[in-house]
């Protein structure tokens, strides 16, 4: 899977690149990243990649031409060129326009081109889970007030948000997004189960089993993680739950998927909406509520 970033901050991901599970990924080739440099599609030689918007108000946008040169580059098509018919005019865009049969500069199919955006939808493990899926996704990393909307509409395929906040440029949620994306590559991680069984994981029947004894975890199924626990058994004066250290694998069990609804009600309600949850479930959340309201 290749992801492909376009910033006017290239060296913000330096540091990134080259630490923990995705500089093993990297240097595994489960994994390909590159940056690109917007101001090096900029021709004046002051380098300039924003303007003062029509309207009027506060801020700088980022200027179509540089980012419309940057896709070009990378042989991406503006999305209305794939979809004119053979004989329709090719409209002028900025930087010259690449042959709309082309996807990318490898001649796959067209990146998925997502716009690191505030007003984007909300970002979550479901929506890294369908970004696996993708073998080229381009990463576009908005400034000041934003980018120019006509780019978005050319270019962009979706918008996409880390969260109900405001962030100084997109860098940092493109950043989150790669990491919370390339751990559910097969390989990347050295016990993939690792990515299953923790927040947002699979519904516990999804998830496979070869054990010939029964299994201690408990998948989240959309919920939060439960509490984890190891060595010394007693520290700060506070001891780890008994339930864990007596190898009854059925009650660790149960134990776990306890925790996880209890901090799913305590911290995100929201979840249980949509949720997977048994009978079993709606019973221990039944008695959680009642113990609250005694």
């Amino acid at each position: 899977m290749r992801f492909e970033i376009v910033t006017i901050f290239p060296e913000f991901f330096t540091g990134f690149f080259e630490n923990g599970i995705l500089s093993r990924a990297l240097a595994k080739g489960l994994v390909e990243i590159g940056v690109r440099d917007l101001r090096s599609f900029t021709h004046d030689r002051h380098r300039t990649v924003d303007d003062r918007p029509f309207g009027g108000g506060e801020g700088m946008v980022l200027k179509p031409e540089p980012l419309a040169e940057a896709f070009a580059a990378m042989g991406i098509a503006p999305k209305l060129l794939i979809a004119l018919p053979d004989n329709a005019p090719t409209p002028e865009i900025e930087g010259g326009v690449p042959d709309s049969s082309a996807g990318s500069e490898t001649g796959a199919i067209r990146p998925h081109v997502v716009l690191m955006s505030a007003q984007g939808r909300p970002f979550t493990q479901a929506i890294a889970r369908e970004l696996t899926t993708r073998e080229h996704v381009v990463l576009v990393c908005g400034r000041y007030e934003g980018i120019d909307e006509r780019i978005n509409e050319l270019y962009c395929d979706e918008e996409i948000s880390i969260g109900d906040y405001v962030l100084s440029g997109g860098e940092l949620a493109a950043a989150v997004m790669i990491d919370a994306t390339m751990r559910l590559i097969p390989g990347v991680l050295g016990n993939q189960a690792s990515s299953e069984f923790e927040s947002f994981g699979a519904a516990d029947a999804e998830i496979a089993t070869t054990d010939a004894f029964p299994r201690s975890q408990h998948g989240a199924g959309g919920l939060l993680d439960y509490p984890h626990y190891t060595r010394p058994a007693e520290f700060g004066g506070l001891k780890a739950p008994e339930v864990l250290l007596n190898g009854d694998h059925l009650q660790i069990r149960r134990w776990r998927r306890e925790q996880q609804l209890r901090k799913t009600l305590a911290y995100r309600p929201d979840l249980l909406e949509d949720a997977a949850l048994s009978k079993e479930d709606r019973k221990i959340l039944s008695a959680i509520r009642a113990e609250k309201q005694d």
